[in-house]
């Protein structure tokens, strides 16, 4: 059975893969390894029994970036097969739970239809500690046939993501599933637990100032990207502030309440890829980075926030002034960065 899909949208820039050279410097290493009654995720500490909750384990690997253990999958079944489970374990280079629960909602509309109901949809306990998951469960989905739910958890560098679906009249096991796997979930550093709580959103629409010109960065100023300065987990209410149409689809323009000087991010797909325009320093415009599952593509710094017109172009792979990146970081398992000046057209 093929593995199921993390409903990613494969735009432009989500096809920008390291080059061999930075492949090779974040060095391979295995994604799993099976001990007597459990499957362990090694560089993130995390396992997961090999039989919970009616479901026994039947396939594990990568699902991208082979060989660097930094998207990794592990598959499910119960006896029959009707219902089914994948557990990810994977690294984005923007990790956040709620943002991840939040697009995988969207993914999930968009794919099972109209009729499709969210009917529990909040904080949960993982590992035995509360508020560090987000469940979520759906009922009616394509078209009154399947329930399917959802648990996210933030640990570290890394995302946790929990998918179980089945026939509607096997809600209950579903949900069984779903929730013997979060309480079954063992993370070797508890304190890298983060809260996490669903997003909230307020509405901050903002007119565009005109469109905005990039300046690429002096060679000896590109580093790592940091943080982007933006409340992450629910932790802080959001605001959208607009939205931009692209030839794939719709994406959000998002920012904190209550601030016009911080970051502002586009999330573009499920499994952790954005924008983020964040700014370089007071008064000194909004530095581009996107970021992806372990690697972070550099730009230079927009003198204002790009317009939703420039945005879509961005994303449709359309802008002469991100056709290539200055710089790509590609991180191993291990959170170490390896970067390449130059970057490489994206794809």
């Amino acid at each position: 059975m093929p593995m199921p899909a993390r409903a990613l949208i494969f735009l432009p820039i989500a096809l920008g893969l390291a080059t061999p050279a930075l492949a090779q410097a974040a060095q391979d290493m295995e994604a799993w390894t099976p001990t007597a009654t459990a499957l362990r995720a090694n560089a993130a500490g995390i396992s997961l029994p090999q039989t919970v909750g009616g479901l026994s384990l039947t396939k594990s690997g990568e699902a991208s970036n082979g060989g660097r253990a930094v998207d990794n999958y592990a598959q499910y079944l119960s006896q029959d097969g009707a219902v089914q489970a994948t557990f990810y374990v994977y690294m984005p280079t923007y990790a956040d739970a709620s943002l991840a629960a939040y697009m995988t909602d969207k993914a999930i509309m968009e794919r099972f239809g109209a009729k499709t109901r969210r009917t529990s949809y909040d904080s949960a306990a993982v590992d035995g500690l509360a508020g560090r998951a987000i469940r979520a469960v759906y009922d009616d989905a394509a078209d009154g046939a399947l329930t399917t739910a959802a648990g996210f958890v933030h640990a570290g560098r890394w995302i946790v993501k929990i998918r179980v679906t089945g026939p509607t009249e096997r809600r209950r096991d579903v949900l069984a599933g779903l929730d013997a796997m979060l309480a079954g979930l063992q993370v070797e550093d508890k304190a890298s637990l983060h809260r996490t709580a669903p997003a909230q959103f307020a509405a901050c629409p903002v007119a565009d100032a005109g469109e905005a010109t990039l300046t690429r960065a002096k060679e000896s100023t590109l580093a790592p990207a940091q943080d982007i300065r933006i409340p992450r987990d629910g932790k802080d209410q959001l605001c959208l502030r607009g939205a931009v149409e692209t030839a794939e689809g719709r994406y959000d323009i998002l920012q904190q309440a209550g601030r016009s000087d911080g970051a502002i991010i586009v999330p573009v797909d499920d499994s952790g890829t954005l924008l983020a325009f964040d700014p370089a320093a007071p008064d000194k415009g909004y530095r581009l980075s996107i970021h992806m599952v372990g690697q972070t593509d550099l730009y230079g710094t927009y003198d204002r926030v790009p317009s939703a017109r420039q945005i879509a172009a961005i994303l449709d792979g359309k802008d002469p002034q991100t056709a290539q990146a200055q710089a790509i970081v590609a991180y191993a398992a291990t959170g170490e960065a390896t970067m390449q000046l130059g970057g490489a057209a994206r794809r």
